[in-house]
């Protein structure tokens, strides 16, 4: 072999080693971005708006419709921001921070979810249904789908307005926390569990052993704390007796449309165009560009679905099929549609 095709052959290997050293790389570099929880940046830069519902009138005022699905948990990932919770606030501070946008309507398909969640859009919500110094009060409209209980019924307390369909699962007002005892378990393969506490109550919710009556009563006075202020909340809301309230349908039930309507937990049955004529007819508004806001397509994001496992079954549940009840986590949700 000549010295020039020596030195070709050097260049040539050089130059495929260079690209497999890129493309190794390049996949380390997505690796590490699909299992890194995407970061929470301002609704401006990382959202897109399209129109809803296809209109040909050119006036400025907008409707953005915004969704509220699934389980409202911080453990569901989002598109948006690292949760379902911050998608939904990104969301809605974005339609408050466009003066074009005159009203919102919220679309409501969920079960329920995590206290703090549910209190938090309750309380952003109310903010913008309220207003403040950066922006006068807007009307938000609640359209209620197949399911909109406990936590999602607590979070539509923040809005001026609810429609629900005649088959409409709500209301469901109540707290669960639960707890897994295993000491059985234990005991059948002879295992045993040392806890070294500071306190009484520092390994309460323990599977381990037995919960004293103390311990229990500590659990449920906390339960109907946190269940009082949901109970006010609503009854502050609606405009309802608070002790008729607690001692009526705010027993964790569920209801239907026609059934929340006479309880007045909400204020119209319909659909969701009828939400729409209500949110113009709040707004003071007779037309409107119907809009809602979409996570932009990006590489990762393609790569994380074409990476999922197909599905062989068919999934009816509405939760998650990762979610479960955590123990030691306070939820405002509707067990009655929830499988153990």
């Amino acid at each position: 072999m000549n010295k020039t095709s020596l030195v070709g052959c050097s260049v040539a290997a050089l130059l495929l080693g260079l690209v497999a050293s890129l493309a190794l790389n390049g996949a380390l570099y997505v690796a590490l971005k699909l299992h890194e929880p995407p970061t929470v940046t301002p609704a401006a830069d990382n959202i897109q708006e399209s129109e809803l519902v296809a209109s040909e009138t050119r006036t400025k005022n907008k409707i953005a419709v915004i969704d509220l699905r699934g389980v409202i948990s911080y453990d569901v990932e989002g598109y948006l921001g690292e949760t379902m919770v911050d998608d939904v606030l990104l969301r809605l501070r974005q339609a408050r921070a466009d003066q074009n946008v005159k009203a919102i309507v919220l679309r409501v398909d969920s079960p329920g979810g995590e206290v703090n969640a549910s209190d938090v859009l309750y309380n952003e919500l109310k903010r913008i249904r309220d207003g403040d110094s950066k922006r006068s009060p807007m009307p938000i409209v609640c359209h209620f789908m197949s399911v909109a209980a406990s936590g999602a019924y607590y979070a539509a307390m923040g809005s001026s307005y609810i429609v629900a369909n005649d088959m409409t699962i709500t209301g469901s007002v109540g707290v669960i926390l639960q707890s897994l005892e295993y000491r059985g378990l234990f005991d059948k393969i002879g295992l045993q569990m040392h806890t070294f506490k500071s306190g009484k109550f520092k390994d309460l919710l323990s599977g381990s052993r037995p919960m004293s009556q103390e311990e229990m009563d500590y659990v449920q006075k906390f339960i109907m704390e946190t269940y009082d202020k949901f109970a006010g909340i609503v009854a502050r809301e609606r405009s309802l007796d608070l002790d008729a309230l607690k001692n009526g349908a705010a027993d964790g039930r569920i209801l239907s449309g026609p059934q929340a309507l006479n309880l007045r937990f909400v204020d119209q049955l319909g659909y969701f165009e009828d939400a729409l004529e209500k949110a113009k007819d709040l707004a003071g508004i007779k037309q409107a560009k119907v809009i809602r806001y979409d996570a932009p397509v990006s590489f990762a994001r393609l790569l994380r679905l074409f990476g999922r496992a197909p599905e062989t079954k068919v999934d009816i549940g509405v939760l998650p099929q990762n979610f479960r009840l955590q123990p030691g986590k306070a939820y405002f949700l509707s067990s009655h549609l929830v499988s153990p």
